[in-house]
């Protein structure tokens, strides 16, 4: 299987650069994958499609103002992307200018944190040893670093809580999961209203949003490893609703890549931790998700593999030819999709 086959043609004026006025009025396309057939609504309308027996979950992780400025003992300036704790104030970390960081560098940034260069990691990246960490390490960072907004977000956003879903809780993601910036809390707790039931799993977005894919065939792509956690309540949720004969739906694709860790390992689905690198592409086997809300991807992306196996691979670029034509709003701050 070959990377050009998730390419597609994408206008530039359709990359979103500032997400709507109100989270649930983006664009919906809901996508019949058997059928192959499509609707267009706005994204309140997306009750409509859910029934009582369904289980929606979501991805409560929760950005880090994990974009850090500070300097070399020279004065020369850095930038410091954190990414995965590894230790306690032990991070491994993109940075910019990286080449001329040499083991034993200081990094001085505001408010009295400084980090000590210790190592490279094998992503070509820093591992970075701070002299804060827990608590106070995360106070300060809210205080001084910058949300890491995509790059091909050119735009700062007029606020910068549209860049966490209304439900972010833990601590510990550098990208957002977007297709959860969709739901308010009015809608949500119309859908609990309607009788859907609701749960939550984390998976800390990482490095994996920011790399792509480089080799031609896509089978020698080696994903970066991300935390997860799936909890009990979460299984017993998922129990509940495949017993009373309804749907799973995962609220993006870090809760699909969360749950089909755990199911595709273990015989009965339960509750666990620990880190994934699983990379779902076109011939995957689903064991636990049953239908999808996404954003619109990236060509030749991870992203748009793991719809393409979800949907089908000609179902998916179909549908995102539609979407083009249609003119919907792409990535992180676009318009959204419901596969079932």
């Amino acid at each position: 299987m070959e990377l050009k086959d998730f390419d597609f043609y994408l206008p530039e004026h359709l990359i979103a650069q500032q997400p709507t006025k109100k989270r649930d009025e983006s664009r919906l396309l809901v996508l019949y994958k058997k059928e192959k057939k499509i609707e267009h609504k706005k994204f309140f309308q997306c009750i409509d499609y859910l029934n009582p027996e369904d289980l929606l979950i979501f991805n409560d992780t929760k950005v880090l103002p994990a974009r850090l400025f500070g300097q070399k003992e020279s004065g020369a300036k850095v930038e410091v992307m954190l990414l995965n704790e590894v230790g306690q104030g032990k991070w491994e970390c993109l940075a910019k200018p990286g080449k001329k960081l040499k083991v034993g560098s200081k990094v001085v940034f505001p408010l009295g944190l400084e980090g000590v260069v210790e190592g490279d990691t094998d992503f070509g990246g820093k591992r970075i040893q701070f002299n804060k960490h827990s608590g106070e390490f995360l106070e300060t960072i809210d205080k001084i670093g910058e949300l890491p907004l995509p790059p091909y977000i050119k735009e700062k956003p007029e606020d910068y809580n549209r860049y966490q879903t209304v439900y972010a809780k833990k601590e510990g993601a550098v990208a957002a999961p977007t297709a959860g910036l969709h739901f308010t809390e009015e809608l949500l707790n119309k859908i609990r209203e309607k009788g859907i039931q609701t749960a939550f799993v984390t998976l800390h977005v990482g490095l994996g949003t920011f790399r792509p894919v480089q080799v031609d065939n896509i089978l020698e792509h080696k994903m970066h490893s991300e935390f997860y956690s799936l909890p009990q309540e979460t299984v017993e949720a998922i129990e509940r609703c495949k017993k009373n004969n309804g749907r799973v739906i995962a609220v993006g694709t870090t809760v699909v890549r969360t749950l089909e860790t755990v199911g595709s390992t273990e015989e009965k689905l339960k509750a666990k931790s620990g880190w994934t690198d699983i990379f779902i592409y076109p011939g995957y086997n689903f064991k636990v998700v049953d239908g999808l809300f996404t954003n619109f991807h990236l060509p030749k992306s991870t992203l748009i593999m793991l719809v393409s196996a979800f949907a089908g691979r000609e179902t998916t670029l179909w549908a995102y030819e539609q979407a083009v034509k249609e003119g919907y709003r792409f990535f992180s701050f676009g318009d959204s999709m419901l596969i079932i």
